[in-house]
């Protein structure tokens, strides 16, 4: 209970409860990651930051980190993504058998070439996802994922996106295994990570 109220805290502090009957809101998502009250995961269809199509299945065989955020995120999103990067180098070359995927939730400034720009601050292994409104935002329902454009308070049309925050963990498989929540130190991500290379290699 203490990790689900650390997490709930966190999701909350960086998303805002949707507009009734448009999507679920963060606290309804996180309820149903927590309980495990549906599946999370399923196909999806998008263009990585080479401006490749590519889809769930490229990734078989292979662990997946699947992160949703934005490149124009202040503070959460980076932070998650030096975790993830600081992660895969402390499984040396373990890290091989380990895909982190960043699935951008706004596909209209978050460009392929932006994309490819934004992640190699992070780690070389990533790769960046967009695509057209509608294939991402099916996509974040699948994996239970809530975000919303909010207008910016200055003028010029500016906007951020509010989001919710976990690191997915898939199978090599493509099946779900679970999730960390937002500011996950990287040592635990990659114990995480050890021990379901050992467990299925």
């Amino acid at each position: 209970m203490r990790l689900y109220a650390l997490a709930l805290a966190l999701l909350m502090a960086v998303s805002r409860p949707s507009v009734a009957g448009q999507q679920r809101s963060a606290a309804e998502i996180m309820d149903l990651l927590m309980w495990g009250r549906e599946p999370v995961g399923g196909p999806f269809s998008l263009i990585d930051h080479t401006g490749r199509p590519r889809n769930n299945g490229d990734f078989r065989g292979k662990l997946m980190l699947i992160y949703f955020g934005f490149t124009y995120c202040p503070d959460i999103c980076p932070t998650d993504l030096q975790n993830i990067g600081l992660a895969l180098d402390e499984l040396g070359l373990a890290a091989d058998e380990v895909q982190p995927l960043f699935i951008t939730v706004d596909p209209e400034r978050d460009t392929a070439e932006h994309l490819k720009e934004y992640l190699s601050l992070f780690h070389p292994q990533f790769i960046g996802l967009t695509g057209d409104a509608s294939a991402i935002r099916a996509a974040a329902d699948d994996y239970k994922v809530y975000y919303a454009k909010v207008p910016s308070k200055q003028q010029g049309g500016t906007y951020t996106v509010d989001h919710t925050a976990f690191i997915y963990l898939m199978g090599a498989d493509g099946s779900y295994v679970g999730f960390f929540p937002p500011g996950t130190p990287p040592g635990r991500i990659a114990e995480t990570l050890r021990k379901q290379l050992a467990e299925h290699p």
